[in-house]
């Protein structure tokens, strides 16, 4: 995740670069750095180095990792010229290069030749069967196909592979709900709260799963995902205080007669309630009334 001092740094360096200060090789190194594309500046002031003979020969052997840079750069922006190019070049410098051999069939996905990106992606994994980046480009080979099923099949086995990405976990995760897959969606969220359990994005995503889900237990276990979202966050998420309401509501549509629950989920919904009061008065004054008739319908009003 970028820093806010690191989005600072880069976009100060971008306007530099953009009007002239000079610094294109360093914002491209930045770029790399923060995993960042900005694929039509990359490409530009890429391009303004490579095709400079003398700017180009001060970067030694950098020169390569510019070409690949502004080679993926070029096919994001659909120039397939430039990126053809690159790739050549770098294969006539590592005529071995599984990783030029990547780019080739990365190329091969921007023209929409997805058989044959296929089989080049398929003959690299017989060579190198665990290689990240490939296993990637086939999931986002299914996906831009509009393959759903396929893109979740190929996380699957990715997963089986690489237990400890976590950003596949989240991707597979997103797919499930918008799939309206909601148990698997779950189960993706626990293995994210497992290996992560300082995020609380992943404890309020999954507590929106639960709660979709509904029934009184994972009523109950959503509402401590919201719970455990406010603390880690110091209280200051209204998703997750909006969340405890909900949950605290529907629960007392199930629990009714049995007071000592009732008591409880009067206390909890009555803090999370007047937070979110205080927070609307700073914040957004002009919507508190359309919040206490929200609060009011769920007899949550403080």
């Amino acid at each position: 995740m970028v820093t806010k001092t690191e989005e600072t740094q880069l976009n100060n360096l971008e306007n530099q670069v953009d009007n002239g200060g000079g610094g294109a090789w360093e914002y491209l190194t930045l770029l790399r750095k923060l995993k960042l594309r900005r694929s039509d500046k990359a490409l530009k002031h890429g391009l303004s180095i490579l095709n400079n003979p003398k700017l180009r020969s001060t970067l030694g052997p950098d020169e390569w990792t510019l070409y690949e840079q502004v080679a993926v750069a070029a096919m994001d922006c659909q120039h397939l010229d430039v990126a053809k190019d690159c790739t050549k070049a770098l294969r006539k410098r590592f005529p071995e290069s599984k990783r030029v051999g990547r780019l080739e069939a990365m190329l091969l996905e921007a023209k929409g030749s997805w058989e044959l990106a296929e089989k080049a992606y398929t003959s690299l994994l017989e060579d190198s069967p665990l290689d990240q980046a490939i296993h990637k480009r086939r999931v986002a080979m299914a996906k831009a196909q509009g393959n759903i099923s396929g893109a979740i099949e190929w996380l699957n086995k990715y997963l089986e592979i690489f237990m400890a990405d976590h950003d596949a976990w989240r991707e597979l995760a997103e797919i499930y709900v918008s799939l309206q897959m909601y148990k698997q969606a779950a189960f993706c969220y626990e293995e994210l709260i497992l290996s992560q359990p300082t995020v609380p994005l992943y404890h309020l995503a999954y507590a929106d799963v639960l709660y979709t889900i509904g029934g009184l237990e994972n009523l109950q276990t959503a509402k401590k995902y919201y719970a455990s979202t406010i603390d880690l966050t110091g209280g200051k998420n209204t998703r997750a205080l909006f969340g405890v309401c909900l949950c605290t509501s529907a629960i007392a549509q199930l629990v009714k007669g049995k007071s000592k629950e009732e008591k409880e989920g009067s206390q909890v919904q009555s803090l999370a309630a007047k937070v979110l009061e205080k927070e609307y008065k700073q914040k957004a004054p002009n919507k508190l009334p359309q919040l206490t008739t929200a609060l009011k319908s769920l007899t949550l009003a403080s």
